[in-house]
């Protein structure tokens, strides 16, 4: 944890995976512990790397694992970043709505085809995955035609507002708006897991603050954060040295 507090807050620009983990007592926890402010914003992974195209320089940054290793050796991260956790990518429904069965690739077809629209994500790894997958299900013209696509935030909404019967997001995430229920994560043929990992920026103001938020977010209460999110952690520890520049 940073020793000197700085009146200046600390930024932490983070796909939404993690959300529900960092907002649920996380990031208070760290900002109470290191008396240090935090301003943290949630995009999906395709819009934090236009951001930082555009010149953005958060102290800290959580994307996914593929995005920080092809930004290794920029001027924006340094190193390519701890894993972090793996994610998968689930369905939901409205809470008491009926839960189709998503067991075999006849049931995901049935559920998909019967839905009367199915809310994704345009620019998130899940939605991106979502339009392969339906090519491959062979029912992309089908279900597209009537989807409900979201250019950022939480598909779960959509089938709170009544604009959709099903989301389709990372687990975590659909797990973050209340009033949807998971119907579970797509069957093992069907899926797709995403990695993501966390890096200081390499025009982080304060290096040893970021620094000290990384280990709080790879540390063992952030561990059970992730984990009561429907996540799998990929960082065994806290203690290990940051990659130098």
């Amino acid at each position: 944890m940073p020793s000197h507090p700085s009146d200046t807050p600390l930024t932490l620009m983070s796909s939404l995976v993690v959300r529900k983990a960092l907002d649920g007592g996380v990031l208070s926890a760290y900002e109470q512990a290191s008396g240090s402010s935090l301003r943290t914003e949630y995009v999906p992974t395709t819009i934090l790397l236009e951001r930082l195209d555009a010149g953005a320089e958060p102290d800290v940054l959580i994307g996914t694992r593929e995005a920080l290793l092809r930004l290794e050796g920029s001027a924006v991260v340094v190193g390519s970043g701890l894993p972090l956790v793996r994610s998968a990518i689930g369905l939901g429904v409205a809470s008491g709505a009926p839960r189709p069965a998503i067991t075999t690739e006849s049931d995901l077809i049935d559920a998909l085809l019967g839905a009367r629209s199915v809310a994704f994500s345009r620019a998130g790894q899940s939605g991106i995955f979502f339009q392969e997958l339906l090519g491959r299900l062979g029912i992309a013209d089908q279900v597209l035609s009537r989807a409900t696509a979201l250019d950022t935030g939480f598909t779960g909404v959509a089938v709170t507002d009544g604009r959709a019967d099903l989301a389709l997001q990372q687990v975590s995430e659909l797990m973050f708006v209340d009033g949807v229920d998971v119907v579970g994560p797509l069957p093992h043929e069907f899926q797709h897991y995403s990695v993501f990992a966390v890096a200081v920026g390499s025009g982080a103001a304060n290096r040893h603050a970021a620094e000290g938020l990384v280990r709080h977010l790879t540390g063992p209460a952030a561990r059970e954060a992730y984990a009561a999110t429907g996540l799998q952690n990929l960082h065994p520890g806290a203690q290990g040295e940051m990659p130098q520049q």
